[in-house]
Parts: structure tokens; sequence; C-alpha cells
């Protein structure tokens, strides 16, 4: 979701304006994603670089985050959205932590959507850990390296309880996956819209979706 500061700083505004904004976009995905019919939607919301930003900052994001738990979540359990939340929970400030707890119980066994919030999030991380865990079944003897492969490697991501992404969309016209879901997107199909992330609303990810339905998806193979 990029293009917060740039939308604020076209406004002559603040960048947290552009982050406050960019909630507007969330709800409105959110909606648009269950009218499409979609059965998972991640939205990478603060990735591992993301605290390298100001102190001020990353302060507004985390209260925006509990804004968000608060304010929306009855709304998402009774539409039916589960929300789940990925990433280094560790960094994360007490109250930001009780915000997701709040919001992920209280959406539990929502089954129209699974909406997949990555917050403090990085690929690179995450291919880390699920090196790490292996390498600790492998020391428990309860893993024969010779039986590692990518099943049991995937199983130790994150996102094993979800399949792969079918498409990633990338705002503001970037044409970079920064850091995310670096083993997942393997075979996705990218999509990059100039649009910023405040103004990306639900025909934006109509017409993303559109795209990706036109396109044939060959996984390597050759085309029949």
């Amino acid at each position: 979701m990029d293009g917060n500061g740039r939308w604020a700083r076209e406004r002559g505004a603040p960048r947290y304006e552009g982050h406050r904004a960019g909630m507007k976009s969330v709800r409105d995905v959110v909606e648009g994603s269950i009218e499409a019919g979609l059965e998972i939607l991640t939205l990478f919301a603060f990735s591992h670089e993301n605290w390298q930003r100001p102190a001020h900052e990353i302060a507004f994001l985390m209260k925006l985050l509990q804004l968000y738990a608060k304010s929306e979540g009855q709304e998402l359990a009774d539409t039916g959205v589960e929300v789940h939340v990925v990433g280094d929970m560790e960094r994360l400030q007490k109250s930001a932590r009780k915000a997701i707890d709040l919001i992920t119980s209280k959406t539990r066994g929502g089954d129209r959507l699974q909406l997949v919030l990555a917050i403090s999030y990085g690929g690179r991380a995450e291919l880390v850990l699920a090196a790490r865990r292996l390498a600790e079944r492998v020391v428990g003897e309860k893993l024969d390296p010779d039986d590692i492969d990518e099943k049991s490697f995937a199983a130790e991501l994150l996102t094993a309880p979800w399949r792969d992404p079918d498409l990633m969309i990338r705002t503001s016209g970037e044409y970079r996956i920064s850091n995310f879901m670096l083993w997942q997107l393997a075979y996705s199909e990218l999509y990059s819209t100039p649009t910023l992330w405040p103004d990306f609303t639900r025909e934006d990810l109509f017409e993303a979706i559109l795209d990706y339905q036109r396109r044939e998806r060959r996984f390597g193979k050759v085309s029949v």
C-alpha cells in the first residue's frame, strides 16, 4: 500500500495525513474484495524496513493500527471477515499487540474473507525464520535433512495457512516487491498502477482483477 507520503506531499500536508487517508482505502478494498468474491486479501501494512522511519511517524502508524482494531473490528466480524496478522510481533509495543489480539479474537470464525495484515514483516526475515525452524528440528532429530523439500519449507513460513497469492498489486507506480513474500510470489502475477494508495478504490481493485483474468498463467509450462 504505497504512496501515502506522496499523496500528503502533493497536498502540502504532513505525512500522517496520507496514512490517515489510506485507512479509507483499506475499508473500500476490503469491501470490494468481498464483493468480488475473493477468499484471501493480504495487506502489507508495515515492513521491517519501516522501523527506520522517524519515531513520531512510527508512533502514529501504531495508533492507526489501534484505531482500526477498535473502529473496524465489529463491522469486519459482522461481514464475515477473519483477520490474521503476520510479522515480528515482538518489536511492537504492548498497546499495538493488544490491538492485534482484539481484532483477531473479535473476527475469529469469519468465513467470507481472510484478511491478512503483514505488520513488522519482511520476506527475508521470514525465510531465515523458516530455515531456523527446520534446523532446530534437524538438531532435535525430529527431521532428516534429506526430507527437507519445498513443501516442508513452505510449511514453516508465516503464511503457511494460506495458499500463495495469485496476484500482487503495487500502487503508486512502483515496480519492485520490496521484500514482500519472496518465496510465495514466485509465480504470482504482478500488477502496478500509478494510483497512490489513498486514492485507490474498489474500482481500481476490480480493474486489477480484470487485468489478471486476461492473462495466461503457465507456471513455466508450455501453452496448450
